[in-house]
């Protein structure tokens, strides 16, 4: 297979081996038969020769292939679409009249020559594909199934160059990045709207015809390109010329520097291999070289300098114009609201105006409560119930106090009764100074728990419980 015939089948799924039989047969016939077949056919076939021309797989009589344009002149396009197995594609020139009858592709001349948008349609929104099939059937006209001859738009590449054009200058804010030679434009949007792929010359050509007549980002005079701003005028000023000729005299000016430096270097290189060969002449011949060389490098950057100081002035100057521009709509807008607003005088008159009737408004509230029933309050009855509301607080707080003291004491007397208990399972024990307290108390012997009991006879309800219980404790160990 060839080159373009391989590309369709790895990158387009519409031309999977299985499909390439129908594909290359002659389905003209089911226009009428199989309407739905028919339309298939024909829209692969213009999905993929699209995409095959974007990525420069279809043949050109240029020395550089067109991704914008497709080359049907002499035999060269069917040559590559022929493989062995199906031969060539026998309802091709059915596709392609089809493509171009309903706008999809465009003869180049026509389209340069263009002087309304490729957009417009004489017969307004009714399609294309319904008029001529009308048309054929009184036999006034319409696409035929011949191949077509000569060079091709196709206005799907050009829409997503078109995009991507747009992508890349998004950036480009001031009037000098956005002005440029039609040499300097060239070269600088040569590589980079496509991906690995170099746009030729008519690509730019059609591109720039596209753009500036079809979708107005570009403003040309043949020589000079300026990608314009919102509300910008179409028309390339003087200004304009000059910044675009000092663009392409500085671009070329630093294709000397690297020309003289690489030419520096090279003689460099030359009168070092003549002195290592003893050979004298051309070892001065090239120091000679290389001094004129230098000499003139130094004189390119010295110029280079004084032209990109140019540039920075230029601008600075168009940056102060945008400014003064606007400050000037900024004083037109003030002027405006101000005198919507009719100056201090009025806004005093309106001020006054509305403390009087603010005034007014309180003088008839004024009338309105005098003449009503008065609404009195007695500051006793308000009294007395704040009183009895901080009575009946007291006596909240004093009841909590209450229960949480009655709670405590009964948790102490529950400990105390637990120590009297693990007391009496000891038994009776010898107490110091138990003798002399029997004696006084009917002479009872001392144990632990008659000795607790003491303690206890001492005991009384009140805030020393806690140390009272302690004394207990102490007694009973």
């Amino acid at each position: 297979m060839s080159e373009l015939v391989n590309y369709l089948v790895q990158h387009d799924e519409n031309f999977r081996r299985a499909r390439l039989p129908a594909l290359y047969s002659d389905f003209r016939s089911q226009r009428t038969l199989n309407p739905d077949g028919f339309v298939a056919n024909v829209a692969a076939w213009k999905r993929g020769l699209s995409s095959a021309v974007l990525a420069g797989y279809a043949p050109s009589k240029s020395t550089s292939r067109n991704h914008l344009i497709l080359d049907l002149d002499g035999d060269a396009f069917l040559r590559s679409l022929e493989t062995k197995q199906f031969g060539r594609p026998l309802a091709l020139g059915t596709v392609l009249q089809d493509a171009l009858a309903n706008g999809e592709m465009m003869p180049l001349q026509q389209f340069l020559k263009a002087k309304e948008s490729i957009y417009y349609r004489w017969w307004g929104s009714l399609p294309w594909a319904v008029v001529s099939w009308g048309l054929r059937q009184v036999g006034i006209c319409g696409p035929g199934d011949n191949l077509p001859k000569g060079q091709f738009v196709v206005l799907h590449n050009l829409e997503v160059v078109s995009k991507a054009f747009s992508e890349a200058t998004a950036n480009r804010t001031s009037p000098f990045e956005r002005t440029f030679s039609k040499a300097h434009f060239q070269r600088t949007f040569a590589d980079g709207l496509l991906e690995k792929q170099r746009l030729s010359e008519t690509d730019f050509e059609v591109l720039v015809k596209f753009l500036s007549w079809d979708k107005h980002v570009l403003a040309t005079d043949g020589h000079t390109i300026k990608i314009r701003s919102s509300g910008e005028d179409t028309a390339i000023t003087e200004e304009d010329s000059a910044i675009a000729s000092l663009k392409e005299l500085m671009e070329d000016l630093t294709r000397q520097t690297e020309v003289l430096s690489r030419r520096i270097d090279e003689l460099n290189i030359t009168a070092q291999d003549a002195v290592r060969r003893k050979n004298r002449i051309a070892a001065l011949a090239a120091l000679k070289s290389k001094k004129l060389a230098e000499t003139n490098l130094s004189r390119r950057h010295a110029t280079l300098s004084q032209l990109e100081d140019v540039a920075s002035k230029i601008e600075q100057a168009a940056d102060n114009v945008q400014l003064v521009k606007v400050m000037q709509s900024s004083t037109t807008a003030l002027r405006s609201l101000n005198a919507q607003v009719g100056g201090a005088d009025k806004v005093d008159e309106v001020l006054d105006n509305l403390r009087e009737q603010m005034g007014e408004v309180d003088e008839v509230g004024n009338i309105i409560a005098e003449a009503g029933p008065a609404a009195t309050v007695d500051e006793e009855e308000v009294d007395d119930e704040f009183e009895a509301m901080l009575a009946e607080e007291r006596k909240k707080e004093e009841e909590a106090e209450r229960i949480k003291r009655e709670a405590q004491q009964e948790k102490e007397a529950e400990e105390t009764r637990r120590r009297l208990a693990e007391l009496e399972k000891l038994g009776p024990l010898p107490v110091p100074g138990a003798e002399e307290k029997g004696k006084e108390k009917g002479d009872r012997p001392i144990t632990p728990v008659t000795a607790t009991a003491n303690v206890l006879e001492g005991l009384t309800m009140g805030n020393d419980n806690k140390e009272q219980s302690e004394k207990v404790a102490q007694t009973a160990e």
